[in-house]
């Protein structure tokens, strides 16, 4: 016999979403399809898609997530992203944390276009781009393979080429100078370019190697090692400084203090990968302690599920940490063992 009391009686909601035009909703939901069938099967709530409207239905809970996932594939469409399978699972679990990406980032990148197709691919990397479009310091901290040096230097050359700066300037520290930097052969700049090849790479890839020359030439673009920075002002500049866990904290300091006007500085570092000697303390560390809260400064931090790079490279990220992990808590069970806890 059948009772009142079933579960279709659970109270519902339901919210719409409108895109753009027909080429959005199909860049949204894929060929076919094939993204709607896995939005609907992960999300649970019912979601319909007709013309440019987009009808949400479920439990509360079910519909809050479903709305924030499309919402958040929507402003990575319109930054110019592609939704593919990496995409489309990063978004899904920004959302089931209960994080967000900013709304309509795109109206608020002031002006910025990232050089040739390249495009945020993933939550991370767009609220890096937004960060660095609208803040005057960023520091990009996170895992290798993140795109942090690359999306830095690529909204250098954007920057350049909008005239909203004169000059770019990459630097890192090298971190083996001192007396083994003195046995490499050659000048000055042969000894400290195999740190900066990294960024090299990056310039390579975005400015055709004739004008990269005139640029390199005539100072509009400069790549040198940190401790060249020291004495200087840099004003009207894009200013980079990468691996910055390897730059001690008076660096750091002196890095951020040779900013002038009209200049925006990016920093990028991973502090799973600190070089330096352990007498030494990294400037990354110190600074995420020292300049949070700031006005006008932004810290993004990306995860192992931002890494662009072969699948393999986030596995082997979080295999390491949680190597480390478990170094911590057995170093920590061992201090309790002798009563030092």
């Amino acid at each position: 016999m059948e009772t009142n009391d079933t579960p279709r009686e659970r109270a519902e909601t339901s919210t719409s979403i409108f895109v753009r035009s027909p080429d959005e909703a199909m860049a949204l939901f894929g060929s076919r399809d094939r993204w709607l069938k896995v939005l609907r099967q992960r999300l649970g709530a019912k979601i319909v898609a007709r013309d440019q409207q987009i009808r949400i239905s479920g439990e509360e809970e079910e519909v809050r997530v479903a709305e924030a996932v499309l919402r958040d594939l929507l402003t990575l469409l319109r930054q110019g992203a592609e939704i593919d399978e990496t995409v489309l699972e990063q978004t899904l679990a920004l959302a089931e944390r209960g994080r967000r990406l900013p709304e309509e980032t795109e109206t608020r990148l002031g002006g910025f276009r990232l050089p040739g197709r390249l495009r945020p691919k993933t939550p991370g990397q767009a609220r890096y781009v937004e960060a660095i479009a609208t803040s005057d310091i960023i520091f990009g901290i996170g895992p290798a393979g993140t795109g942090k040096t690359y999306l830095a230097v690529a909204m250098a050359v954007a920057a350049l080429k909008a005239k909203k700066v004169k000059r770019i300037i990459l630097t890192r520290p090298a971190v083996e100078a001192g007396e083994r930097l003195g046995f490499l052969p050659g000048d000055i700049q042969a000894k400290v370019d195999p740190y900066l090849r990294p960024l090299y790479d990056a310039l390579f890839e975005m400015i055709d190697a004739e004008r990269f020359d005139q640029y390199l030439a005539s100072g509009i673009i400069e790549v040198a090692p940190l401790a060249f920075m020291r004495g200087r002002t840099l004003n009207d500049a894009f200013i980079i400084l990468d691996e910055a866990q390897n730059a001690t904290a008076e660096q750091m300091k002196m890095f951020l203090t040779r900013m002038g006007f009209n200049s925006k500085v990016v920093v990028t570092g991973d502090v799973t990968q600190i070089d330096l000697p352990a007498s030494k303390h990294s400037g990354l560390l110190a600074a995420q302690k020292i300049l949070q809260g700031i006005e006008g400064i932004r810290f993004i931090y990306f995860k192992e599920s931002d890494v662009v790079r072969h699948p393999l490279v986030a596995r082997i990220i979080k295999a390491y940490e949680q190597a480390e992990l478990k170094k911590q808590a057995e170093a920590e069970a061992a201090r309790e063992d002798r009563g030092e806890g």
